[in-house]
């Protein structure tokens, strides 16, 4: 470009250099200052959420929730950090001469259109961000959902994984998950219905049960699994020459079905030992109901 012998810039120029002054000096500060703002938030969201992480993961020992809260703060952070991103966007594309109306109603009808594709995935993510918050249940937990049972394998905002006791696996959409039933949360329960003959003194069969569940607990190989007291309380049906009586047992979550089968073995022995007659000829009747759950 050519300089006038004067020395004068051209029009132009000058308009160009006029213009760049005024938006340093007006536009520039707002510029910087809105950079700023949004990368002190977007590190103060990150740093937040690495240390409810941490914090999280050294509470807990079983380490099942290490996984949810992880995906939870993953979550939280990546939508915060569009939030900040697309309001910063809002505020500096104007200060470029960019018009936003155009955009933004483009951008409504086209989220409206991809709203109206997606609604089973949205709902999968929706439903699966409350199922991690509300911690309805853990990675190992035996839970029925969704119509099937089974032990909990793997689980993220979109799905989650069930095994169930023959080895099948089942992959259950979030959205389609309304009830949960948590058979492992806290505690499980060990409810026995034992079954000898009429004629058999209550007294000596409920000492009997109760001997059986005080050993049990004092033994080293199960008394880290039981974590209460054993409770006889007393016939629960008779009828047709029989007499049943309930025994209950509380566990930790999983650990219902070994020490249901060591309870079993040791009734077994324990009644012909000392010659329980049984409810039918050659049979004792010892009913599993299955575990159980607190509200």
């Amino acid at each position: 470009m050519l300089i006038p012998a004067d020395g004068n810039l051209p029009d132009l120029v000058r308009g160009w250099g006029a213009d760049a002054r005024a938006f340093l000096r007006h536009d520039g500060p707002k510029m910087l200052l809105v950079t700023l703002v949004s990368c002190l938030l977007i590190w103060i969201l990150r740093s937040l959420a690495g240390k409810v992480t941490a914090l999280q993961t050294h509470r807990l020992p079983s380490g099942f929730r290490t996984r949810q809260v992880r995906t939870l703060a993953s979550v939280i952070t990546s939508v915060g950090v569009f939030v900040i991103l697309f309001v910063a966007a809002l505020e500096l594309l104007p200060l470029f001469g960019f018009d936003l109306g155009p955009l933004l109603a483009s951008a409504g009808v086209a989220g409206i259109a991809i709203g109206f594709g997606a609604q089973t995935l949205v709902k999968d993510f929706i439903n699966g961000f409350y199922i991690l918050l509300d911690n309805q249940y853990d990675i190992g937990d035996k839970v029925s959902i969704a119509g099937v049972k089974g032990i909990v394998e793997d689980m993220s905002l979109r799905r989650t994984t069930l095994r169930d006791d023959d080895g099948t696996v089942h992959v259950v959409p979030n959205s389609q998950i309304t009830i949960v039933s948590n058979l492992t949360r806290d505690w499980s329960q060990v409810a026995m219905r034992v079954v000898v003959a009429y004629s058999e003194p209550s007294d000596r069969i409920i000492n009997l049960l109760q001997q059986i569940g005080d050993e049990i607990r004092q033994d080293p190989a199960f008394e880290n699994q039981i974590v209460s007291e054993v409770q006889i309380p007393g016939i629960d049906r008779v009828g047709n020459g029989e007499a049943e009586y309930l025994m209950l047992l509380k566990t930790k979550p999983s650990q219902q079905f070994s020490v249901g089968r060591e309870l079993r073995r040791r009734i077994k022995e324990s009644f012909e030992k000392n010659k329980i007659q049984a409810a039918a000829p050659g049979r004792v009747y010892v009913l599993d109901q299955g575990g159980t759950k607190a509200s």
